[in-house]
């Protein structure tokens, strides 16, 4: 009866998911999440773009075709049906979860730095932190300073997000816990 229990109560919890889009169709998509009120995510990506002698902001996906979506898997099937969405992202046969703490990470990557770059890695959890260059640990991703270049480990996704910045601009902070936070001065 317990392992019933148990089952259940893992089948119900919410959880972050991707669901795989058509190309460019991922502001459509989190439209209509958002008109059935389903949590949703899309990072978008700031980037500087220069024509002629103007300068302006523009936003992208930052993940092409992806969007997070908080649900439960229960109900993951229905969101084949909504217009847009192509299949859910499976690992090793089952959808792929992601955690609360990247998602949080991604969310504070995207919100502070500009002009993001993926780089597709392969995680090796034993040798995370080299000796050779000073490093950080944030909310249990790795960022590290080097060449001017901030970079956090998505080890789930098997991506590492980079964004460069004027290291005169950064500065380290002691957190409450501990722990190093970075943070760049305006």
């Amino acid at each position: 009866m317990a392992a019933v229990f148990i089952l259940k109560r893992k089948i119900m919890q919410k959880n972050w998911y991707i669901v795989y889009t058509k190309s460019k169709k991922e502001k459509k998509v989190v439209n209509l999440l958002t008109k059935r009120k389903i949590e949703n995510f899309c990072p978008l990506n700031r980037k500087m773009v220069t024509n002629y002698r103007r300068s302006k902001l523009e936003y992208e996906p930052l993940f092409n075709s992806y969007v997070f979506v908080y649900i439960d898997e229960v109900e993951l099937s229905s969101l084949r049906k909504i217009d847009g969405i192509v299949n859910i992202v499976y690992w090793k046969g089952e959808p792929a979860v992601i955690s609360d703490e990247e998602i949080d990470a991604i969310k504070e990557f995207t919100s502070v730095y500009t002009n993001i770059r993926l780089q597709k890695t392969q995680v090796d959890f034993y040798n995370m932190q080299s000796k050779d260059e000073p490093s950080y640990f944030i909310e249990g991703n790795l960022v590290m300073i080097k060449n001017r270049s901030f970079k956090v480990d998505l080890p789930s996704m098997g991506f590492t997000m980079l964004a460069d910045v004027e290291v005169e601009s950064a500065r380290i902070l002691e957190g409450s816990f501990g722990s190093k936070q970075l943070r760049l001065q305006s």
